[in-house]
């Protein structure tokens, strides 16, 4: 686990979260597909199988509550690129129109982790 105050890059400490936020939904019994899709469009942190549903998580950290929520940082422009990458995911992989897909935020404060399913729709 990182240190508070190490002088580290934001992509490892990202990539440290993303794998405690993929062992956590792991335990509640989704399969990780991917770490870290990206697509000139985005990157999605994780994409995961939930029964029949397709997942794609975005994990957001946050050391203290001093910045606001990890899941306020989700914001409209966020989602829409997610979406977009989601359905470019979609299309490299051949699903089709009919597959049931979900948005999922994993927020980690500290040592807490919420997972919101469901966190937002594409439209």
């Amino acid at each position: 686990m990182i240190k508070q105050g190490e002088c580290v890059n934001k992509r490892a400490v990202g990539s440290d979260y993303e794998k405690r936020a993929a062992a956590y939904l792991e335990q509640c019994g989704m399969q990780i597909l991917e770490y870290n899709y990206r697509v000139r469009s985005g990157e999605i942190d994780l994409i995961a199988r939930d029964g029949r549903y397709l997942v794609f998580v975005e994990v957001k950290f946050r050391s203290d509550g001093r910045q606001g929520t990890p899941l306020e940082a989700v914001d409209a422009r966020k989602q829409k690129t997610i979406v977009r990458t989601a359905q470019h995911y979609l299309l490299r992989h051949g699903y089709d129109m009919e597959t049931p897909c979900r948005f999922d935020v994993v927020g980690i404060t500290g040592d807490k982790i919420t997972h919101i399913k469901n966190a937002f729709w594409s439209s």
